[in-house]
């Protein structure tokens, strides 16, 4: 699994070599364990460190720092075929990856050198800590809070829903560094914290529907000692202008998840639909499965050239958020739909645990809600709409 790591520049060769590692790995590592670990929620511990020899913690890292340096582009197209097989391990990666984009993006040069060359060969696995208990789409009111005791930052508060958060060993935190700044958003920062930091705790593993396998934890605060060199840039009040930044590339992530369960339903529905027969024909000859699949195969089509284009806005450096927002938003959608569809073609068999289709049902409706809910996508393309359109 060497030869991914040693591709730095993504042209179309390299990133054709990287594809076929990718693919030789799903086929080889993964598939055939996927229902024994759905099954009992395990941690794919095997996997991790077969992905880690792949350099996927390091895909969208600079070569600066020891990362494969592909563009946001390819790297979709990498989370689609992972999504269509296990849509677990391209979380797994995805909140690592959001995370080292901030620190790549916004940390000082201290904090990369520390931090991305370990992120990027999966010694440190990192997650985002963001959604508290009262608070999730609206980050302005979180409540973790924190002051300068000293050399260090102690920090108090909860947070939800961070993947990567029990097996995981590094997390950047949003957390609110000034709370009587008016508006809210201007007293928040973001803080690098290690898993051995003093006062932090995993509480628990939240139990889900679907997206087994990745661990899914609450993290307290309880008086949590933070070297004051860890804050993101070195300045105070800039974490949500971070966050959000580095959310662009996370929603692209989620936009091709969309499309890779999209894309595992069509192909699964069709290959159903050669095979299964009524009233003495394959079912693919009747017109109301054809409309089916029309449709299942245009949305499909139509959620990759979003997500190509929004990636390629993120490659060009130009503010992409309602690029994103749209791609997240149709391809999400596209995933939820898609399901449906399938297990209705599939009939009773879509319902069984013989097929893979009651996994993507179950796993489809996390996307609308992951990285922003799709109503809130609408809200920022709406916005973006009318401030890129003055009258």
């Amino acid at each position: 699994m060497s030869d991914a790591r040693q591709i730095s520049l993504p042209d179309a060769s390299h990133e054709s070599l990287i594809i076929d590692s990718i693919d030789r790995f799903l086929e080889r590592d993964v598939r055939p364990y996927i229902r024994a670990l759905e099954d009992s929620d395990t941690w794919p511990k095997d996997i991790v460190d077969r992905m880690k020899g792949l350099g996927l913690f390091g895909a969208t890292i600079s070569p600066d720092y020891g990362g494969l340096g592909l563009s946001a582009s390819t790297y979709a197209r990498i989370v689609e075929r992972v999504s269509a097989v296990w849509m677990s391990i391209a979380g797994i990666f995805n909140a690592h990856l959001i995370m080292a984009a901030a620190i790549e993006r916004f940390g000082t040069k201290e904090q990369k050198l520390t931090f991305l060359p370990r992120c990027a060969s999966g010694e440190l696995r990192g997650a985002i800590a963001l959604t508290e208990p009262d608070c999730g789409t609206d980050l302005q009111g979180i409540r973790t809070r924190t002051h300068i005791y000293r050399d260090r930052y102690i920090v108090n508060g909860s947070k939800l829903w961070v993947s990567n958060g029990v097996h995981g060993n590094i997390l950047v935190a949003l957390v609110k560094t000034d709370p009587d700044m008016d508006p809210p958003h201007r007293g928040m920062s973001l803080l690098i914290i290690e898993k051995n930091a003093p006062g932090l705790e995993v509480a628990r593993k939240l139990e889900k529907l679907g997206y087994k396998g990745i661990d899914t934890g609450e993290i307290v605060f309880d008086d949590c000692e933070v070297p004051r060199e860890n804050l993101i840039g070195g300045i105070e009040g800039r974490g949500m202008q971070q966050i959000l930044s580095g959310l662009e590339l996370g929603r692209i992530n989620v936009a091709a998840r969309g499309c890779g369960i999209a894309r595992a339903c069509l192909e699964e529905s069709l290959a159903y639909a050669r095979t299964r027969k009524t009233f003495g024909r394959p079912i693919c000859e009747h017109q109301s499965i054809q409309i089916k699949l029309a449709e299942m195969s245009t949305r499909l089509e139509a959620s990759r050239l979003l997500t190509e284009s929004a990636a390629l806005a993120y490659d060009a450096k130009e503010r992409c958020d309602m690029e994103a927002g749209m791609a997240k938003l149709f391809a999400t959608e596209t995933a939820l739909f898609n399901a449906t569809e399938a297990m209705r073609i599939h009939g009773a068999y879509g319902y069984s645990k013989e097929f893979n289709i009651e996994r993507y049902y179950r796993d489809a409706p996390l996307l609308a809600i992951a990285e922003g809910t799709n109503e809130m996508q609408r809200m920022i393309i709406a916005k973006q709409l009318v401030k890129r359109h003055p009258a």
